[in-house]
């Protein structure tokens, strides 16, 4: 709006200036002294609004930065939440799997599930991610569901939003009537309300009501937070 309004007064300003006469003015130097300074007045005045306008730019493309990486930071914050079951109950199976395998290299699908759900605890997303692309390598069924999902999540931990939706999306595709499809669902709609697409992060959720119309407790709060975040009818 101040963009607009700035532009809208130079060129009011602009119109200002008389269109040449058709009757030849006085050849005088004292005339064309008058003409030279006014149009010197009138230059210094553009530059003067030009400044101004540059000046309101930079502030609102300030604002607008810092916005933008505090909602990032807050749906990050709020979709690891989420999808963790809050903290206590999720971590102690993570621990407990996690002091189980620390004297051995974790190689089989299950052990990397593991490793990596303990380090995605940790917030140790690098560590999260690699294991979850080892475990997809050889992991089948619920194990391989699980390994997509945690690579969706280490994705997100790591702000790769674009690549996070997808990864969210192909859990859910792979099973898409299982426990874990609301929570893959909710991960596409964080994911996109991150990088700003509100419009398909409404389909998203949707979807979602759509195919799980009496979901848990957890799912259906953190559903109604990225609704109203994304401004969904």
């Amino acid at each position: 709006m101040a963009l607009k309004q700035s532009m809208s007064q130079m060129q009011a300003s602009g119109s200002t200036l008389a269109p040449p006469s058709a009757t030849p003015a006085p050849s005088s130097s004292s005339g064309n002294g008058d003409l030279t300074a006014q149009l010197l007045d009138r230059v210094n005045t553009l530059e003067q609004q030009q400044r101004d306008m540059r000046g309101e730019i930079d502030q609102l493309t300030n604002d607008l930065q810092q916005k933008t990486a505090a909602l990032a930071k807050q749906m990050a914050d709020n979709q690891f939440a989420a999808q963790n079951g809050g903290g206590a109950a999720a971590s102690a199976p993570a621990a407990a799997a996690a002091a189980t395998s620390a004297s051995r290299p974790a190689t089989t699908p299950d052990a990397l599930l593991a490793s990596g759900k303990a380090a995605l605890q940790k917030r140790d997303y690098d560590t999260a991610h690699d294991n979850a692309e080892q475990a997809l390598k050889n992991a089948k069924g619920a194990f391989k569901v699980d390994a997509q999902f945690l690579l969706a999540q280490s994705l997100a931990g790591q702000k790769e939003y674009r690549q996070s939706a997808v990864a969210y999306y192909d859990a859910y595709r792979q099973s898409p009537k299982s426990a874990r499809a609301p929570d893959a669902l909710l991960g596409v709609s964080a994911s996109l309300l991150a990088m700003g697409d509100k419009k398909a992060a409404c389909q998203a959720l949707g979807k979602l009501k759509a195919e799980f119309p009496s979901p848990t407790q957890r799912v259906s709060h953190a559903a109604e937070i990225y609704s109203s975040r994304g401004g969904c009818q």
